[in-house]
């Protein structure tokens, strides 16, 4: 048996370390394989989630315009209902004013014609009273001619 030098290998040597050698480059290039395979599904994983964000991100906005609209319909409706109720109680005011205006000329009517009849009324007893006591001093003239001459 030949002793060993540092120079000198067996055949068996130099095939373990070639096979050793093909081994670790097998698992480097599965190690690279794996990394660039974790890479890729973290680049689809990351493009995932950007996309369910811009999904989400889209209906969010879809959702505050719908909002905002129902908001300005509902401001609008409730401006509406304010607008048609002063309306409303702007009709029913001028209403109750000429209702009220047609009660107190009514009432000044009725009050000119009661002060008519009650100037008529005295007036007519005036009158009444001023023939009977026309009446009365013509009939006393005649009964005193009449006592007179008797």
């Amino acid at each position: 048996m030949q002793p060993k030098t540092a120079s000198t290998a067996t055949q068996e040597e130099v095939h373990a370390w070639l096979t050793e050698i093909r081994d670790l480059k097998n698992t480097v290039a599965a190690l690279r394989d794996a990394f660039e395979q974790a890479r890729i599904d973290k680049e689809k994983s990351v493009q995932a989630a950007a996309a369910a964000n811009a999904a989400e991100i889209a209906q969010l906005k879809s959702t505050v315009a719908a909002l905002r609209d129902a908001l300005e319909q509902a401001r609008i409706d409730k401006d509406k209902s304010v607008q048609d109720a002063v309306v409303a109680a702007h009709h029913e005011i001028v209403q109750l004013k000429a209702a009220v205006t047609a009660l107190r000329d009514t009432l000044e009517l009725e009050r000119l014609e009661k002060d008519r009849s009650v100037q008529a009324a005295v007036r007519n007893a005036h009158d009444e009273s001023q023939q009977l006591k026309a009446t009365v001093t013509a009939l006393r003239e005649t009964l005193e001619t009449d006592r007179a001459g008797r």
